[in-house]
């Protein structure tokens, strides 16, 4: 059976799957750890290693990068990838000194203070954020350290251009972003959908950078229906 392998963003983990592993439970689901590896593509490397044979790789924002980079390094392997709230160009004109800062921040206030100051903007713009959503999110930074975040930003301050790989990616491919993410909005994902012909893009509504965990349900259908799609896909293939 083909794993589904779920990579979260930045200073992420399992908890913004939650709701998409309860579609998922009846496939072979596991969730990626990227907070040890130095760079996008270590992470990538990492986890083709780590878990093996084919894969549909569904990545949320950096973790959308990974799953890009993996696509890249072993073509052959991934058989489908989503990608949500993500991008694929690489370092912008004046995003280092935000990085560094965000760094330094993070150094002297730690994971608490750098989640409400972080957080806030990740939201959906325009529409206050359910607290109950905004409380979840706060204990997922605070499960993370100063040292991971760093490690991570700077994987993403060295990250690859995607868009000299992607072109060659033959793959499903499903992109999804919020309506109002002013972090990754539509246009970077219109992007990715023009050079990849196969790529289906779907906007999903009231939800800002954390779509996954703000319209869990939304999310979660509609990557449950294209894993389907997917999966009858490849075996219409194998036969």
């Amino acid at each position: 059976m083909t794993r589904i392998l779920l990579i979260p963003g930045l200073i992420c983990d399992a908890h913004v799957w939650q709701a998409t592993l309860c579609t998922l439970e009846d496939r072979d689901v596991a969730v990626a750890d990227v907070t040890h590896q130095p760079s996008i593509t270590a992470m990538a490397e990492d986890l083709l290693a780590r878990h093996t044979g084919d894969l549909v790789v569904i990545g949320h924002s950096m973790g959308g990068r990974v799953a890009m980079e993996m696509a890249r390094i072993a073509p052959a392997r991934v058989q489908g990838m989503a990608l949500l709230n993500t991008g694929m160009a690489p370092l912008g004109a004046g995003e280092l000194p935000k990085r560094e800062a965000m760094i330094a921040f993070c150094h002297n206030e730690g994971m608490a203070g750098l989640a409400e100051k972080w957080l806030p903007g990740m939201m959906a713009d325009g529409i206050a954020p359910d607290p109950q959503v905004m409380n979840g999110l706060r204990a997922m930074v605070q499960r993370m350290t100063p040292e991971i975040h760093e490690r991570q930003i700077r994987a993403l301050i060295g990250r690859p251009d995607a868009s000299l790989s992607m072109p060659a990616y033959k793959g499903a491919l499903l992109l999804m972003t919020g309506r109002q993410d002013i972090w990754s909005p539509i246009g970077p994902h219109e992007d990715i959908a023009r050079l990849c012909p196969q790529a289906r893009l779907e906007i999903i509504e009231e939800a800002g950078h954390f779509a996954p965990v703000e319209q869990p349900a939304s999310v979660a259908l509609l990557l449950a229906a294209w894993v389907a799609e997917t999966a009858s896909i490849q075996q219409e293939n194998a036969t």
